[in-house]
């Protein structure tokens, strides 16, 4: 299927990983030029040089610290030329509301909600001038399936939800849609520690990782792909007719399909 996405820009944060590098690739095979934002510039370098000799596309690479508002102006004015923003940097830690501080839970949602926010609030204003659009969040099932020792990511992807949904729920008024995708468990070095961690902690072996994993709906986490192309289809023309709404792409965890 064409996404008619070919000659499109797009501003991918978090984008030298994970998540954010499998949606760069999943937008440069459609042809889209990209703004890569993250602070590992090694990392984003070795990616936009690949998806440039593979693709054909040109891939800008902003070193940026997403907790900065003068790094937020700098980077929204870099990528004005952006049709299409994908909101992904974040490192949010695990604990209990008696374990994390107010400078720990500060710092975490300065990055993975405020830094959205604020992005978003540039970039639309940008694409409001233009008519035109494109805001996907991706914020994670934390948010519908609360997790007291993930409190501070629940509390946030509960509130990036409500944000999504409340902006996207006007934004086509001014030719922008906005949307959002709750990953649940992806196959991120962020959850190939834990899962190191949960063999420990339940086995006491870390290196018993397949018997973790047996948990997950399919035996896995998703692949980051797996998200990817769904933020690339959501993205397009093809989806034009959706805005305000959210995207759980989780195996059905939060359904009661698994335990994740």
């Amino acid at each position: 299927m064409d996404l008619h996405l070919r000659g499109k820009r797009a501003l991918i944060t978090g984008a030298s990983k994970g998540i954010g590098a499998a949606v760069a690739e999943a937008l440069a095979e459609e042809g889209c030029n990209l703004h890569l934002a993250a602070r590992n510039t090694a990392a984003m370098e070795a990616l936009a040089a690949r998806l440039s000799a593979a693709q054909g596309v040109d891939v800008a690479v902003h070193s940026a610290d997403l907790r900065d508002a003068g790094a937020l102006s700098r980077l929204a004015a870099a990528a004005a030329d952006s049709d299409i923003l994908v909101n992904n940097a974040g490192d949010v830690p695990s604990g209990s509301l008696d374990t994390i501080d107010e400078a720990t839970w500060r710092r975490a949602w300065d990055l993975k909600v405020y830094g959205y926010i604020n992005l978003a609030r540039l970039i639309y204003a940008q694409m409001k001038g233009r008519g035109d659009g494109v805001i996907v969040n991706i914020i994670g099932a934390a948010g519908e399936r609360f997790e007291a020792n993930y409190i501070v990511g629940s509390a946030g992807n509960a509130a990036l939800m409500a944000f999504t949904r409340a902006l996207g729920g006007t934004s086509l008024k001014d030719g922008i849609r906005v949307v959002g995708i709750n990953p649940g468990p992806v196959a991120t070095d962020r959850i190939k520690a834990l899962t190191r961690r949960r063999a420990l902690a339940q086995f006491g072996d870390e290196a018993r990782v397949d018997d973790v994993l047996r948990r997950f709906p399919r035996g896995r986490p998703a692949h980051p792909r797996e998200i990817a192309d769904s933020v690339a289809f959501l993205a397009s023309d093809r989806s034009g007719y959706t805005s305000g709404v959210i995207v759980t792409i989780d195996g059905g965890i939060c359904a009661g399909g698994g335990s994740g």
